[in-house]
């Protein structure tokens, strides 16, 4: 869930080198109205060839940190620009009819000294098997995280004085390009690979990639004949050790390398796509066939590699937000393939509460009109109930990172996977991004295919005695995204499906935010027992014949 502001993002290990101070170039005049231009230009060192992608300009108040370190829904200014096959050393202009957020345009600034930094998000050209030519940025296994993906450019911050009434426009170079990063080094209990997908590869018309970070139990090399149940671990994209055996207090580690603990093998998957840091594990007509490439693809390379228990009882889903969703999902869409699901603070899992927006019924998701006056819905608060930011506030920061739903971001990887194509080959938009008015045809086509209660219900019949036991979710009840209310809906309508009962299990933590539910020892723990009473064939380690 919305990678740059979400507690349970994947922070990226590597990040570009020092800021170095831009040359400035010469630019052309703007007529007075909007204030000055940013013009922007990279040079030929940086990138040899023309460039399609979008060129950025961050406003801070301080070089506390770079600018763009400092964007965010509630950070320092940010605007973007469309630019299609710029050359080296010809220049950009970020004008104020640009999209920018927290101030949606640049004649919004008002006058003073500011640091200014250029950046240049690179886009890819993809041919696509279905007829659609588009443009997006292609992730460089950084987990599409534009400020720090290798091959973008940057320049240095610069003070500059801004005054609305100039014409004279102010020019920044992007003189560095991002590094690449090296892949992980294996470890004696961590090991990692990346394949080209067939499946996806044809779909984009480029090579794709799918990874797999496999932490493997304590006695796997004593024990060369013996097969082990998998933890699919789900979630944002990281190479970082599942289950946190690698993090700085060891207690996982610890507990993970101990005599007593149960065996497992705990698998993370790296799926990023081209609009976001995972897929969501769907066959999607925007994003192609990622659950089929998974299932088809990455999942049997792994049970190649490593010795797994192929039943359905020893394949294990977990995750929290965005990876409690596909563990939900995956449960659902493959209800004989995997053996149960830990599901903590999904992601939407009833569009009737997509966070606090009812996407069939509600006329616009950023307000309520109250006729008098129009509340804001909210997006983030505190257990507490104080408001970090309201719904507009992350949809506009999106918009300036990129149009198109290019922009990385939560709102807009939703409509890539869950949502038709645009007429113009890009999703379709659930709602205006600047108006927040809801395209309900759009929604009802979410609702046919990814809203997940909606889908139990109409299915129950078939799926109820394949599912009856296997689905657990854990929310905290204050969800800092209000994603508990949406967990309360699914539990109501599943307590009331019968033949077969739902025999699962919800959980629920007074006063939590996100992501509140079970994690390291706890989770490990909570599995067994589970697999327990399901009668599993558990043993220490798993032997063969089982």
């Amino acid at each position: 869930m919305k990678p740059s502001a979400r507690f349970d993002r994947a922070i990226a290990a590597f990040r570009c080198a020092a800021w170095i101070a831009p040359l400035l170039i010469a630019g052309t005049a703007r007529a007075a109205g909007n204030g000055p231009a940013i013009e922007v230009a990279f040079s030929a060192r940086a990138h040899a060839m023309p460039v399609t992608g979008r060129v950025y300009v961050a406003i801070s108040r301080d070089d506390d940190k770079p600018p763009i370190e400092q964007t965010d829904i509630t950070g320092v200014p940010l605007f973007g620009h469309d630019m299609t096959g710029l050359a080296p050393g010809q220049t950009v202009a970020i004008g104020g009819e640009d999209d920018g957020a927290p101030l949606t345009r640049l004649r919004d600034l008002p006058a003073g000294d500011y640091w200014m930094q250029p950046f240049v998000n690179v886009y890819t050209e993809f041919k696509r098997a279905d007829g659609h030519t588009l443009w997006l940025h292609m992730d460089q296994w950084e987990g599409q995280d534009w400020k720090h993906s290798p091959g973008n450019l940057y320049g240095a911050p610069v003070k500059v004085h801004y005054d609305p009434a100039a014409t004279r426009p102010i020019r920044l170079l992007a003189d560095r390009v991002i590094a690449p990063i090296p892949f992980p080094r294996d470890t004696p209990h961590v090991k990692r690979f990346r394949i080209q997908s067939r499946l996806l590869s044809a779909f984009w018309g480029r090579p794709i990639y799918l990874g797999a970070t496999v932490l493997l139990p304590a006695d796997y090399a004593r024990h060369p004949d013996a097969r082990y149940p998998v933890i699919y671990e789900q979630g944002h994209f990281s190479t970082a050790a599942p289950g946190g055996f690698d993090d700085a207090d060891g207690r996982f580690r610890a507990y993970w390398l101990a005599e007593g603990t149960p065996r497992y093998l705990m698998v993370s998957l790296q799926h990023p796509a081209p609009y976001y840091d995972d897929s969501y594990a769907v066959n999607s007509v925007n994003l192609g066939p990622y659950d089929d490439a998974i299932h088809q693809e990455l999942l049997p390379e792994i049970a190649r590699r490593f010795r797994t228990v192929e039943k359905p009882w020893a394949r294990i889903l977990e995750g929290g937000s965005t990876g409690g969703w596909i563990a939900l999902a995956q449960q659902i869409f493959h209800p004989d393939f995997y053996g149960a699901t830990f599901a903590s603070c999904p992601d939407p899992v009833d569009f009737r509460h997509h966070e606090v927006v009812d996407i069939y019924t509600d006329a616009n998701a950023y307000w309520l009109d109250k006729g008098w006056m129009k509340v804001e819905r909210v997006d983030t608060r505190d257990p507490d109930g104080n408001v970090q930011a309201m719904m507009k506030d992350e949809n506009w920061y999106e918009l300036a990172v990129g149009n198109h739903s290019r922009s990385g971001g939560q709102w807009d990887i939703w409509e890539a996977a869950f949502g038709p194509i645009g007429t113009d080959g890009y999703p379709a938009r659930l709602w205006d991004k600047r108006s927040g008015a809801i395209d309900h045809t759009v929604a009802a086509y979410w609702r046919q295919h990814f809203d997940l209660r909606q889908i139990l219900i109409t299915h129950w019949p078939a799926l109820g005695p394949k599912l009856a036991g296997k689905l657990h979710i854990y929310v905290g009840d204050a969800d800092t995204y209000n994603l508990n209310v949406g967990v309360h809906a699914l539990e109501e309508t599943l307590k009331g499906l019968h033949d077969p009962d739902f025999a699962g299990s919800f959980t629920y933590q007074p006063m939590a935010p996100h992501c509140w539910g079970p994690h390291g020892r706890d989770l490990i723990e909570t599995i067994t027992e589970t697999l327990k009473r399901q009668g599993a064939p558990l043993a220490r380690p798993v032997l063969p014949h089982h």
